[in-house]
């Protein structure tokens, strides 16, 4: 045998470069579900389902394309319990010349994979990860002597690499970079929704739901209603969905939230663009071509493709950059352990019982329920952000530590001093008034920020600005904010401060 080319869950393209060159005829591809793997945190029983079933349908794929396949399916009981051990395993059984794998998206399995030619006795190669617009060393030479690094300038540097929505002139489509502004309506029923993108499970993904729930039956979520793809032929069509009915109205909507709509018009394609079931680069040229047929207005589009080439790219340049001291940032000095409602959704806030509760059915909850209702209330009570960013790690679909880190400990905790964001995304709940229906339905009252029934957010707002006025008091993006707090007579300070307090001493009853 010549090699072992070792494909990770979150790796499942033909077009990897771990299998370019090789030789199927003498070349040996390792898969396995591994207990440490799926162990390691909660994962969302749907997480679970999403990433074996996918595996399992790749390496059939694979198989019937000609490769030869290890492929190890998920026992307690396995000898071999984590990904060296498999590697290990099959190493001496078959002497091969070296191993070959694709640069990981995790720096803990990423220094395992780049210690273990120490333990094999044979040489480990680990390839660029080419799914990416950007590779981790063209983010480097683009960070260097910066002082900060902002995404929109980022951005413009991926839209003038990629072409996409540039006229040929080398200007942006519709003479601006960014059309955000346009991007930020309340949604109030119409127009409708559309029904998202299901996929009925096959037999593949029957037989892995059974295994979930027998073995992982406590770990967060359900398995029920499963409904995501899992080969790369269901996520085209998942794609096309997207474009077809719900891309029109993405750009104006993408900040809303509903009592009673899960998906609005989000793409959901984020779990097939992590695991490599689709391309970032197909994505946005399938959205590009939908503005220029006229079937989706350009707002709609350059919002989708920025997030994309644009956010999903940068916050991975920021985690290899800054791994792995970035993992224990902790800026704002936060020691709060996560609430428990958390994993229960059990809480009278409704916009937190809401974003939740659809966490816990579909593994899924739009950036704006997970930027500015869980994390935002994160932000205000001053969870750790190890705590609050091992929750968002395990209970999304899309979650794996290369993006889930550098945006919740970044974008939602601020707990790296601003390097990702320029100002934290605090807020109180005048914005989910703003962009929701949930404050009508609430338990309390949006309008008030002290009293019993006043809205939480409002006084933890003040609480945080009040707390944090040496972090932030020259910051020009918050002038505004302290002007405010000061203007305030202080019997009225003093009372958003009792509240606040209460709340935080009260926190598990809310």
């Amino acid at each position: 045998m010549a090699n072992l080319i070792l494909i990770l869950g979150d790796q499942l393209s033909h077009r990897l470069s771990a299998l370019e060159g090789a030789d199927k005829d003498n070349d040996l591809v390792v898969m396995a579900e591994v207990h440490s793997e799926a162990s390691y945190t909660n994962h969302h029983r749907k997480k679970l389902v999403f990433i074996f079933s996918a595996m399992r349908h790749f390496a059939d794929a694979l198989e019937e394309d000609g490769w030869r396949v290890h492929y190890q399916r998920y026992h307690p009981d396995n000898p071999a319990q984590s990904i060296e051990q498999v590697i290990a395993e099959l190493a001496r059984e078959y002497q091969p010349e070296r191993v070959i794998t694709t640069e990981c998206g995790e720096w803990r399995l990423h220094e395992q994979i780049s210690r273990s030619h120490k333990t094999l006795g044979i040489p480990v190669e680990i390839r660029p990860d080419t799914r990416f617009v950007c590779n981790i060393d063209e983010f480097d030479r683009w960070a260097e002597g910066r002082k900060q690094l902002r995404m929109e300038f980022f951005y413009r540097e991926m839209r003038k690499k990629t072409g996409l929505l540039m006229t040929s002139e080398g200007q942006p489509e519709g003479g601006k970079w960014n059309f955000d502004t346009d991007n930020r309506k309340k949604w109030a029923g119409k127009p409708p929704a559309p029904a998202p993108f299901r996929e009925e499970p096959d037999a593949i993904t029957t037989e892995v739901i059974e295994l979930v729930n027998e073995y992982f039956s406590e770990y967060f979520g359900t398995t029920e209603g499963f409904h995501y793809a899992v080969t790369a032929e269901q996520a085209l069509v998942a794609l096309a969905h997207f474009i077809d009915f719900a891309l029109p109205c993405f750009g104006d909507y993408q900040d809303a939230m509903s009592d009673n709509e899960d998906w609005l018009f989000h793409s959901i394609l984020s779990p097939y663009l992590n695991t490599g079931l689709l391309d970032p680069m197909e994505v946005c040229e399938e959205a590009v071509r939908a503005w220029h047929a006229g079937r989706a207005p350009l707002n709609a589009v350059e919002g989708f493709v920025r997030q994309i080439i644009g956010w999903r790219e940068f916050v991975r340049g920021i985690y290899w950059l800054l791994m792995p001291g970035y993992a224990r940032e902790n800026r704002l000095g936060n020691s709060r352990e996560l609430p428990w409602f958390y994993w229960t959704g059990d809480t009278k806030m409704r916009c937190m019982h809401k974003a939740i509760d659809a966490t816990a059915r579909n593994a899924y909850a739009h950036h704006i329920q997970r930027l500015m209702v869980t994390g935002n209330f994160a932000l205000l009570a001053g969870v750790k952000p190890e705590a609050i960013c091992d929750w968002y790690l395990a209970v999304y679909i899309d979650a794996f530590d290369w993006v889930e880190l550098p945006n919740t400990l970044g974008m939602v905790m601020h707990a790296d001093g601003g390097y990702l964001g320029s100002k934290p995304y605090a807020a109180s709940g005048k914005y989910i008034q703003r962009m929701s229906d949930h404050c009508q339905n609430c338990h309390y009252r949006v309008q008030d920020a002290t009293g019993d029934r006043a809205c939480p957010f409002n006084s933890l707002y003040w609480h945080f600005i009040d707390r944090h006025r040496e972090d932030f008091a020259n910051n020009p993006r918050m002038t505004m904010m302290y002007r405010n707090w000061d203007k305030q007579k202080s019997e009225r300070r003093e009372a958003l401060r009792a509240r606040a307090d209460w709340v935080l001493a009260n926190i598990e009853t809310l």
